[in-house]
């Protein structure tokens, strides 16, 4: 069992940046940020290997960063230039052979 705690979501303005934590309870591998707006599927956002190499999806590209501190078994996603469609509930997940787990999800809201 793995539990993942994510911070750092909240309400800014377009233009504006927010960095969001996940905190996970053991050593993690690859790890995930999805996304899901109101009404909309799961969208993954980016990705991060166990080694550091990164992919994003490519409406973020540019603007937001993945990265880990593995001496704290936590993973960052850092927001720059955020825009209104940016809004949504942001997910960690982490894929474990046979499990997936997932963070409680923390709320960003982008105001035009």
């Amino acid at each position: 069992q793995v539990q993942l705690v994510e911070s750092g979501g909240g309400l800014v303005q377009a233009g504006g940046s927010l960095r969001l934590s996940c905190a996970a309870s053991r050593t993690i591998n690859v790890m995930n940020w999805y996304r899901q707006a109101p009404g909309q599927q799961r969208e993954l956002v980016a990705t991060i290997s166990s080694g550091g190499s990164t992919n994003y999806a490519d409406s973020v590209k540019g603007r937001f960063t993945i990265s880990r501190d593995n001496a704290k078994n936590t993973v960052y996603l850092q927001m720059n230039s955020l825009k209104p469609e940016d809004t949504a509930v942001y997910y960690c997940n982490l894929p474990m052979g046979l499990y997936t787990y997932w963070g409680q999800g923390t709320q960003v809201t982008v105001s035009s």
